[in-house]
């Protein structure tokens, strides 16, 4: 079954199991091995996703990188070769920018690396289109641009979000406070300085053996859900 196959099957059973005290736990472990089949489908072991050479190995260069990710045709070229001395290909139709296009803006002594990445379809977090070469980039960046064009529904820029949410891209959310650290023995230690209503030990333990993660000290400073915690493992 392909990595994309087992995504779908996994999203399925998700949508049907009820969220609850009860059933916490396993949605917990099928975050989990979503979360997994996400970065393999990303970063897949057999070379099938963005490789050397095919337009998207840009070096990061500067003090921060900026990835512009929008819809095809929606004006992304033309603002990359705007604010920098890079050139993008403009047209009158989708799909113009096929690969990753780099650019650098000075900005009160430092310097910017703006990525002008190829246009997104809906179904990218599943690997559609460019999606997964788009998103495998997109994690690279210190910040998004979302680039929207002001004529089509304001609900393009939900189905991004929801495109880079799918991939563990949290935006404008401030990182869970969660102390984590491998370790060689002694186990998993599972400690908090608050209330936990999301997470118990149980849930916590079954997703670090998910990871194949016997030993570790993790501590819980925030009420934090298991995609907070699969966000930190995936660090």
């Amino acid at each position: 079954m392909s990595i994309a196959a087992q995504i779908e099957d996994i999203e399925s059973e998700m949508a049907r199991t009820q969220k609850n005290k009860a059933t916490a736990k396993h949605l917990g472990l099928l975050k989990a091995k979503l979360a997994k089949l996400k970065r393999e489908l990303i970063t897949p072991s057999g070379g099938g996703g963005a490789k050397p050479g095919d337009g998207f190995d840009v070096s990061k260069t500067g003090d921060a990188r900026i990835g512009f990710v929008g819809f095809p045709s929606v004006g992304k070229s033309t603002l990359l070769n705007k604010l920098t001395n890079a050139y993008s290909e403009v047209g009158d139709y989708e799909f113009t920018t096929l690969t990753c296009v780099p650019g650098v803006v000075e900005y009160k002594g430092a310097r910017l690396q703006m990525l002008d990445l190829p246009g997104i379809i809906e179904g990218a977090k599943d690997g559609k289109g460019r999606g997964r070469q788009v998103i495998a980039v997109a994690r690279t960046c210190n910040c998004i641009l979302i680039v929207l064009d002001s004529t089509r529904p304001i609900t393009h820029k939900r189905i991004i979000e929801h495109e880079l949410e799918g991939f563990g891209l949290r935006l404008n959310k401030t990182p869970p406070d969660i102390q984590f650290r491998k370790k060689e023995r002694g186990g998993l230690q599972i400690t908090s300085t608050c209330a936990l209503s999301h997470l118990d030990k149980e849930t916590v333990t079954e997703i670090m053996q998910e990871y194949k993660i016997p030993n570790a000290d993790i501590c819980f400073r925030c009420d934090a859900t298991a995609d907070e915690l699969i966000d930190i493992i995936e660090k």
